[in-house]
């Protein structure tokens, strides 16, 4: 049986007419509904749609003129076809009854056969015709639905235009895009209603006569739009030519795209990457300066390295420093806690005092460099050289400059050097370079300075009550001595190349083992699998890949580890506060000391 079958009523008293009709009209897609009474048959048409009613006139009870009268009067059953059977002797009044009934034909018994089948075959196909022309319409009202929905919620503002450019349709979306209502720009020319930019008007008008003269049928532009506030919006365009069957123009359709917060995103981008580039790019002059400075003035290797090193970390916590604020400055008890915590001094041996002052990010970076200069200075010459000598750091605001003086006291006798070294004049032209100044005075009692900088509104902003916060620095890490990774073998995972060799070169000058390398997740995972290590020096992203798979399977072995990382212990996996971590550029004293405690209480454990 077909799935969905054209059913036919047949209304007859009499069995063997019934079964008679079943044999000559049912096929794979003809049901017969047979029915014994006229009550049975408005059962039957209370479940079932029919495409035709064959009735028998004479029946008991209800006869066939009353059921076809019944039907005619419900709406379910009123457009049903009806043909009346009947072997009655008739005459014109009762063949005038059965049509006055709704009959759309009356045959007489016993019928033609051909005559039946051919009627019958009339009435089945207009009913399929009507049923696909009900499922189509059907589709059709969906397929409108959909479409009225995407145009009510689409981004896009569809508008359509005739050959005369007038606008035919303005979907929803281009009331809430532009702002008019539909009923406020239908029938009117396009270019005349106040939508488009003085500077693509020509534009849009030529990209729609193409469509219209047939010279272009898909084409896409970015144009500039107005609201009804007179806000300008970047769009795409996208103008399709629409055709009837005969290849005649319909309308000109263009939906219609705001790429405005997309395009100044864009825009954006490219700043932050030119703005990136020049900073990468100032960061390593300032570097390679700093190197060739560094071995102008070095009197040999050991002193180069430790002395460019130290001018690499506090170059480095500035940058840090100032990447946490986006760039916006630094406060100027966070530079002089930067050199704290590198090392460069003893918090108990320099006093601090000033009101809070936020420094732009080109004077904070110039400044770390200048404290780092002088907190060398001291160590090598002047009061922090000895065991007794003490330096004071004060600053103060006035007449919007922020000066500071560094003194010295404590120390060996000073005396104005015979030449100017590098650190002397990186301190007075960094400091002139912000339109500041930096004046040397060699006391006998100890090294002053007095330091000059532009203290604009903004820094002002942050003043709060003078106080000493010596108190709450950290005091410095202490560099542990050569050779304490004896016997002590060690996973390298680190993705940049010469990062790799340095560290690689750091533990091997201080006795430790290579027990291997890796650049990436599987090749870490892979070599934790397969081999031993004391302890691992962990990168805190390994080519774009998160590490946490790494140093789950590095806690899961027992391995422990350091995370040797640019980011911050927030840009890390989380829960693993015991592992150390590293900053880079990293100290190889750090390096070591932290390898060899880990390493040591798991060698005790």
């Amino acid at each position: 049986m077909h799935p969905d079958p054209i059913r036919i009523l047949a209304v007859d008293d009499i069995a063997e007419n019934l079964v008679a009709l079943d044999a000559l009209l049912a096929d794979g897609e003809v049901e017969i509904l047979q029915a014994r009474s006229g009550e049975e048959a408005l059962e039957l048409l209370l479940c079932h749609d029919v495409a035709l009613a064959l009735l028998d006139v004479q029946m008991p009870g209800m006869d066939g003129f009353e059921l076809a009268e019944l039907m005619r009067g419900l709406e379910r059953t009123r457009s049903i076809p009806i043909l009346f059977l009947t072997a009655v002797a008739t005459d014109e009044r009762r063949r005038f009854r059965g049509y006055e009934a709704g009959a759309v034909d009356y045959l007489l018994k016993p019928v033609d056969t051909h005559i039946l089948r051919s009627k019958v075959n009339v009435f089945t196909e207009l009913y399929a015709q009507r049923r696909e022309l009900a499922r189509q319409r059907d589709d059709l009202a969906t397929a409108l639905a959909r479409l009225t929905a995407h145009s009510d919620n689409s981004p896009l503002a569809i508008v359509e235009l005739d050959s005369a450019q007038q606008v035919i349709a303005w979907s929803n979306g281009a009331e809430r895009l532009f702002g008019w209502r539909a009923a406020e720009v239908k029938g009117y020319d396009a270019s005349r209603i106040d939508w488009l930019s003085a500077e693509d008007a020509e534009t849009f008008s030529t990209l729609v006569d193409k469509m219209i003269s047939g010279k272009a049928t898909r084409e896409t532009h970015t144009l500039r739009f107005l609201t009804t506030t007179g806000q300008t919006l970047t769009c795409e365009c996208y103008c399709s030519a629409i055709y009837d069957a005969a290849g005649h123009l319909i309308s000109v359709n263009l939906q219609i795209l705001d790429i405005t917060d997309r395009v100044r995103a864009e825009e954006a981008q490219r700043l932050l990457n030119g703005e990136l580039n020049h900073r990468v790019k100032n960061t390593l002059a300032t570097v390679q300066a700093i190197s060739r400075q560094t071995l102008r003035f070095s009197s040999g290797p050991d002193d180069f390295s430790t002395t460019f090193l130290g001018r690499i970390d506090a170059l480095a916590k500035a940058h840090s420093l100032l990447s946490n604020a986006t760039w916006q400055g630094a406060d100027l008890r966070q530079l002089i806690a930067g050199q704290v915590a590198i090392g460069t001094f003893d918090p108990a041996r320099v006093s601090v005092e000033g009101p809070d002052v936020d420094l732009g990010s080109e004077p904070a970076l110039h400044l770390a460099l200048v404290l780092h200069e002088l907190v060398t200075n001291a160590h090598k010459y002047g009061a922090l050289s000895g065991t007794h000598g003490m330096v004071s750091l004060t600053w103060r605001i006035l007449d919007d400059k922020l000066k500071l003086d560094w003194i010295e006291r404590g120390g060996p006798p000073v005396q104005l050097p015979a030449r100017t070294g590098f650190g002397t004049t990186m301190i007075e032209r960094s400091l002139a370079a912000d339109g500041g100044s930096a004046a040397m005075h060699a006391d006998p009692a100890g090294m002053k300075w007095e330091l000059v900088l532009p203290c604009p509104a903004s820094a002002k902003a942050a003043r709060k009550q003078p106080g000493t916060h010596a108190e709450t620095m950290q005091a410095p890490e202490v560099a542990a001595p050569a050779n304490t990774l004896a016997n002590t073998r060690l996973f390298i995972i680190e993705d940049e190349p010469l990062v790799a060799m340095e560290l690689m070169t750091i533990i091997e000058d201080a006795g430790g083992e290579v027990a291997g390398s890796a650049s990436s997740v599987a090749a870490a995972l892979d070599l934790i699998e397969h081999k031993q290590a004391d302890g691992a020096v962990l990168d805190g992203n390994l080519r774009g890949q998160s590490v946490e798979a790494v140093a789950a399977q590095l806690r899961a072995r027992r391995i422990p580890f350091a995370f040797v990382s640019g980011y911050g212990r927030e840009n890390l996996p989380s829960g693993y506060d015991e592992a150390p971590l590293l900053s880079k550029p990293f100290r190889p004293d750090l390096i070591v000391s932290t390898i060899s405690a880990f390493a040591s209480l798991e060698n005790h454990e």
